[in-house]
Parts: structure tokens; C-alpha cells; sequence
């Protein structure tokens, strides 16, 4: 159940809005979040569950929405899919019951968050806008397979190393920039 502090109801509410779905609910791969019309849904209210959505943050990166993270997995009037950026993920908890809190503000109770694992979460899904603001952020966005190096958040240099494959968080890795020196985080790409 979701805290009551700061709401003026003070009634908890179930972080599904009335039962907990987890798994692939559809047995349907859900479609990637770029290749959803947003704004223009003929879906009565799809389009603000979508802009709703896109002012969540993510708890451990908060400059990015879970949106850009590409974490929000499927939108229908009356539930939101989500995957974890990995299995375990420890904030996984935290962000259905942000979901369930930002969805009740903007007056949709009823919306069921499901939760599944499969397909699982890839660094593809991150949008063009969260890997600017992941940059922005500090933090090294994932590279494709194939390319060259990772370039530091910093400077912009190529001139990278990682130091350790464990960073501030289980999905990053620890870097560092030869040419400034600076060390910072990188998305593990998976």
C-alpha cells in the first residue's frame, strides 16, 4: 500500500489501483515506447497517462523520466506496463509506487500497474532525449554494439578506461576520462 503522507485524502491506496499485476499480461510483446503515438491516442486519456508518466523520474537518476529510461513498456486507459532495467533491480518497488502516486494525482485511480519481466529491459529502449539527459547528468549513455569507445560526460574525449565494472548503482559501471580525469558513471549496456 502507498504512504499517505502528503496527500490530503489520507486513504492508501494499492499500488495497482485495485490488484497487483505482475508478468506479461498480454502474452504480447509491448511496444516500444518511441513507437507510440503519445499525444495523438484515440484512446480517450491514453495521451495523459503518457504525459503523466513522462514527469516520473527515476529514483536512482532522477534527471531522467522513466519514460526516456524506457521503463514504461505499455499504455492502455486502464493499466501501465512496466520492466525493471534488470531483475532485482532494488527500486523497482519504488518506482510502481511513484507510478501509483503520479497516476492518482492526475485523477487516474483506476489504472492497474503491471509489472513483467519479459522481454526484458535493454539499454535500446533508452530514448534519444534520455541519453542526452543521462550526458547532461553526468553519466556516460550506453553505446551500441559495435562502436568505439565510451566518451566522457565531461569533455566529450574518447580517451576513456573503465576503473571498475561496479559504479554507484547495479546498472553502471565505474569509468574514468584520461584526458581530464574526471571519473564518472557509464550505463552497462544489456
Amino acid at each position: 500500500m502507498v504512504g499517505t503522507e502528503g496527500r490530503t485524502d489520507k486513504k492508501a491506496l494499492p499500488i495497482d489501483g485495485g490488484g497487483l499485476g505482475r508478468g506479461d499480461a498480454s502474452g504480447n510483446t509491448p511496444p516500444y515506447v518511441e513507437d507510440h503515438p503519445h499525444p495523438a491516442s484515440p484512446i480517450k486519456g491514453e495521451g495523459q497517462l503518457w504525459e503523466v508518466l513522462k514527469r516520473v523520474p527515476d529514483p536512482e537518476v532522477p534527471a531522467v523520466s522513466i519514460v526516456d529510461l524506457g521503463i514504461v513498456r505499455d499504455v492502455t486507459p486502464d493499466r501501465v506496463v512496466l520492466t525493471p532495467t534488470y531483475t532485482g533491480c532494488p527500486a523497482t518497488q519504488v518506482i510502481e509506487t511513484m507510478v501509483r502516486i503520479a497516476l492518482d494525482e492526475a485523477g487516474f485511480e483506476g489504472v492497474r500497474i503491471e509489472t513483467t519481466l519479459s522481454p526484458p529491459w535493454t539499454t535500446d529502449w533508452i530514448t534519444d532525449e534520455g541519453r542526452k539527459k543521462l550526458r547532461a547528468y553526468g553519466i556516460a549513455p550506453p553505446v551500441p554494439t559495435g562502436s568505439r569507445a565510451v566518451e566522457c560526460p565531461q569533455c566529450g574525449s574518447a580517451q576513456t578506461e573503465e576503473v571498475s565494472r561496479f559504479g554507484s548503482t547495479p546498472c553502471k559501471a565505474l569509468w574514468r576520462c584520461r584526458d581530464c580525469l574526471e571519473p564518472f558513471d557509464h550505463f552497462k549496456c544489456h
